[in-house]
């Protein structure tokens, strides 16, 4: 079974976005198999939040990764459903720990990439899109922009990489603090066919050229996690090349996390967030 977050119309009355249990006997609370992150070291890490009817209150729903003073990354089916508007998401940037000093900024406008197709969700590719912030945040050793890959940049199997989140704050007492976790890369073709091998039409492609794969048993991306970063150091510079989209389970060894690949649409982003200089 899937993990996804499903969103629905807050602007219409509706609850806080809910997220669809694969394993009703077992709790999903995100990040597997990592631990507590230590102020100042994913200083891009963002909360994406959405206001809740029943609670009153603003609450998170995805990761998401701050790539520009005034832009932040996630992906598309954290924002669906189309008819959403900016101003049903809040985001939250410099915070270890959710609510603590919940000062919030308001989203300007959400640009979803052409290519994501609400009925296929993430499964279909595309997941991904820009979210435009009213106004810039100021950056400070806890607040910075993560770095974007080249194009052309290949991330080499096996390698280790470091995915962030919450989770699924629901099942989680408080405090809610972000977590981490190392990954292996793992190559697209063994990954498709970890997953045609199971119940999916063996026929198709599961993992489109648009997607990348890590983790490894016991240690994944998990429900609650969408949106959030995947990134690898080069050169001692922090690049994020995934976002957390969609999986099989949670570190299970034969299903690895998939992520939107990042290098696939970095012209696209580019073509709205303006260059960041970086350090």
């Amino acid at each position: 079974m899937l993990w996804l977050l499903l969103l629905t119309l807050p602007c219409l009355g509706g609850s806080i976005p809910t997220t669809p249990d694969p394993h009703p006997q077992q709790e999903l609370a995100g990040i597997v198999g990592g631990c507590p992150v230590s102020a100042r070291r994913f200083p891009w890490q963002v909360s994406l939040q959405f206001y809740s009817q029943r609670s009153h209150r603003w609450e998170h729903i995805c990761g998401a990764s701050l790539i520009h003073p005034q832009w932040v990354l996630t992906a598309a089916h954290c924002l669906e459903p189309e008819e959403l508007e900016a101003c049903a998401f809040r985001v939250q940037v410099g915070q270890l720990r959710l609510y603590e000093d919940n000062r919030l900024v308001k989203v300007a406008r959400i640009i979803r990439h052409p290519k994501y197709n609400e009925s296929l969700s993430a499964w279909g590719g595309g997941n991904i899109a820009l979210l435009r912030l009213e106004a810039s945040v100021a950056l400070s050793e806890h607040i910075y922009p993560v770095s974007l890959p080249e194009a052309s940049r290949n991330v080499s199997s096996r390698k280790s990489c470091w995915v962030t989140g919450w989770g699924n704050i629901r099942s989680l007492p408080p405090p809610y603090h972000l977590r981490a976790v190392s990954v292996p890369i793992v190559e697209n073709e063994a990954c498709n066919r970890k997953y045609q091998n199971s119940s999916w039409d063996s026929a198709s492609e599961v993992i489109k050229d648009d997607m990348l794969c890590a983790g490894q048993e016991g240690r994944d991306s998990c429900q609650g996690d969408s949106g959030g970063p995947l990134v690898c150091t080069w050169n001692c510079t922090w690049v994020q090349v995934g976002i957390v989209s969609w999986g099989s389970s949670c570190g299970n060894r034969d299903f690895p996390g998939v992520y939107t690949r990042v290098m696939s649409y970095v012209s696209w982003i580019h073509h709205y967030v303006p260059l960041f200089p970086g350090p």
